[in-house]
Formats: C-alpha cells, sequence, structure tokens
C-alpha cells in the first residue's frame, strides 16, 4: 500500500479570489495559513469564513487561518521546514515587493530552501519583464527554489470544488513535488513541467487574445470569426513563447490552448468581458472605472515592446492595442488583420 505523503504546512499569500481559491483546496488536506495584507479584510475572513470582496458566498473551510500578519503566516513553516509551500496569489505588479520581503525573512526563519511558487499572469508593465525573470532578480543570492502554478481555472469553480487541471512547472524538482502533495487529489489534477518561460508566456499571452475574441464577440462577428482568432493567438502565443526560449509543445497543453479556450470563451472571463463592452461601443476608462480588472489590458503594451525586441509579429495583440489605447475603432482594427497577405498557416 502507498503511504500518503506526509501533511505539508502552507502559506498563501495573497487573499484575491485565486489565492482564497489555492488556499481552500489545500486546506482541505494540509495545514493552510492565507494572508491578506488588508487587515479589516483579514479579520472579516476569519470571522465568516467567506472572502466577500472576491468570492461571495462561498463558504471556506474551516480549516483555514487567515492573518493579515506576515510573521503569523509564516511562521509555522519554521516548525518542519522541509515540509513547506508557499504560494504567491499576488499580481504581477506586487511579485518583486514580496518576494524581496521573503528574500530576507525566509532564512532567517530556517527557510532557506522552501519551495515559492507564483501564480500571477503576465509581463511586467514596466519593464516587460515575465514573472520568472521578477522572481529571478528579487531572490538574487539566495537559494529559495521558484516554480510558476498555471493553466485553465476560475477561480470561482475551484473554491467551489469544482474539476480542474493545472501544471506547475520548475526547474526544481522539489517544487514540483510540493505543489503536487498540495494540491494534487479529489477534484484537482496537477500536472508537472519544467518550461516556466513557456507556461507564463501561455498564461500572459491567452488573456490578450481573450480581449480581441470579445472584441469580436461584442461586434457580432460570429463563431467563425472567434476560432480564427483563438487558432491564430495560439500561434502568435507559440511564436513568441519559442523566441522566448519555451518549448513549443507546452502551448498544445493546460498552459496554452487550454488556459486559451477557457479565458476566450467563458463567461466568467474578465478579459473577454472587457472586449465584448469595448466591441458594444464602451471606453475602456468607463470599463476600468467600473471595477472591472482584466490582465490582457494591463499586460498587452509590454508583451507588445517585448515581442518588437525580438522581432516577433504578433498581429491580434498589436490590433488589440491599437483598439485599447491608440483609439483605433475595433472594425477598423478588424479591418486591418482580415487585409493582412496571405501566408503559409505553418
Amino acid at each position: 500500500m502507498t503511504r500518503a505523503p506526509a501533511p505539508l504546512n502552507i502559506a498563501v499569500l495573497g487573499a484575491g479570489s485565486w489565492g482564497t481559491a489555492l488556499a481552500a483546496a489545500a486546506s482541505r488536506r494540509h495545514r493552510t495559513m492565507l494572508w491578506a495584507r488588508d487587515a479589516a479584510q483579514a479579520a472579516a475572513m476569519a470571522k465568516s469564513h467567506e472572502n466577500t470582496r472576491y468570492l461571495p458566498d462561498i463558504a471556506l473551510p474551516n480549516t483555514l487561518g487567515i492573518t493579515s500578519d506576515l510573521a503569523e503566516a509564516l511562521a509555522p513553516l519554521a516548525a518542519a521546514p522541509s515540509q513547506t509551500l508557499i504560494i504567491l496569489g499576488v499580481p504581477v505588479a506586487g511579485l518583486d515587493a514580496i518576494c524581496r520581503d521573503l528574500a530576507t525573512r525566509l532564512p532567517a526563519l530556517g527557510l532557506a530552501h522552501t519551495p515559492v511558487v507564483w501564480t500571477c499572469k503576465g509581463f511586467e508593465a514596466d519593464t516587460a519583464r515575465l514573472p520568472h525573470e521578477i522572481v529571478a532578480e528579487a531572490l538574487n543570492g539566495t537559494t529559495i527554489p521558484g516554480g510558476v502554478l498555471s493553466g485553465p481555472s476560475f477561480a470561482r469553480e475551484v473554491a467551489q470544488g469544482l474539476p480542474v487541471a493545472l501544471t506547475i512547472a520548475s526547474k526544481y524538482e522539489s517544487v514540483r513535488t510540493a505543489t503536487t502533495t498540495a494540491l494534487h487529489g479529489g477534484a484537482v489534477r496537477v500536472y508537472a513541467s519544467t518550461d516556466v518561460a513557456g507556461v507564463e508566456v501561455g498564461g500572459a499571452l491567452k488573456n490578450v487574445i481573450a480581449v480581441a475574441c470579445g472584441i469580436s464577440d461584442g461586434l457580432a462577428l460570429g463563431t467563425n470569426a472567434r476560432a480564427a482568432l483563438i487558432t491564430r493567438g495560439l500561434a502568435e502565443m507559440s511564436r513568441f513563447g519559442v523566441a522566448l526560449g519555451a518549448q513549443a509543445e507546452t502551448f498544445a497543453g493546460l498552459t496554452g490552448l487550454g488556459d486559451l479556450v477557457l479565458t476566450a470563451t467563458g463567461e466568467l472571463s474578465r478579459n473577454r468581458r472587457v472586449g465584448l463592452e469595448i466591441g458594444a461601443g464602451r471606453k475602456l476608462a468607463d470599463i476600468l472605472a467600473s471595477g472591472v480588472t482584466a490582465e490582457g489590458v494591463r499586460c498587452a503594451r509590454a508583451a507588445l515592446q517585448r515581442a518588437r525586441t525580438l522581432g516577433v509579429e504578433l498581429p491580434i495583440t498589436e490590433a488589440v492595442c491599437a483598439v485599447l489605447f491608440e483609439g483605433v475603432a475595433p472594425v477598423t482594427a478588424v479591418s486591418a488583420l482580415l487585409a493582412r497577405e496571405a501566408r503559409l498557416e505553418i
């Protein structure tokens, strides 16, 4: 009989929708602490066992600990340093700061080898860096191993206990093993990969393509047009990823095609929703002012900037940027895409 792995001590840092959902999933089998930066939010969640801000009407497991004190969230990990995992549920914009903080805290706690996994998707707006590049610089000089967790997943469904398949990508076996131990089982299936760049490019570009698909649907261009955007968007993602050192086959998997289809077609997709509203005639500023957040909007220009430095063409991403930031009418951007020269598909 195969023995079940020993329970881990897990700290999930960031109590947005995805951090909360992963913390809920992990806490069903492991000792898990969820850290929220906002003290009032943490207190409310600890009292009601519900994240009313990001996941309303979903009960969180009573076994999940919740705090706004980062030292308190990390303290249980020091009791068994070899059975630990930290999951970063922060956005790309917050990744550098939290990793620099951990670079100081973890060695002092005897956790210099604790696996750290990030879940954010996108390129950093100012530098066009991918998450692993941000982490590498922030953790430079430490022995802390890292990896990225991604895949086709709406946080609300994961928090509800519905089935999901994810990919953990890392060059470190310890990171892949700890993440699989933490989350694999029940309704969650975890696959392993070593292609960090491929997983991250898929996670970033699929959001931009989903905005394009939303615009197309908002213009009522039909399902043929949506299928074309998804397919050519996948080619765009793959071309860009390979130029950044990714493996082409990664884009046929969960973090490529899988995540793209989900985000481009799913009713819970914020990126698709932004595109739908733009296609229907609303201004981006008005959409964002209503409280909608979409990573595809945040990272589109940075992705295009990075691609241009590599000499990689991203026509769909370029069209999305033209509509979002340059005042180009959606119909005009679609016409420009259709007017491109005929070429071999592959």
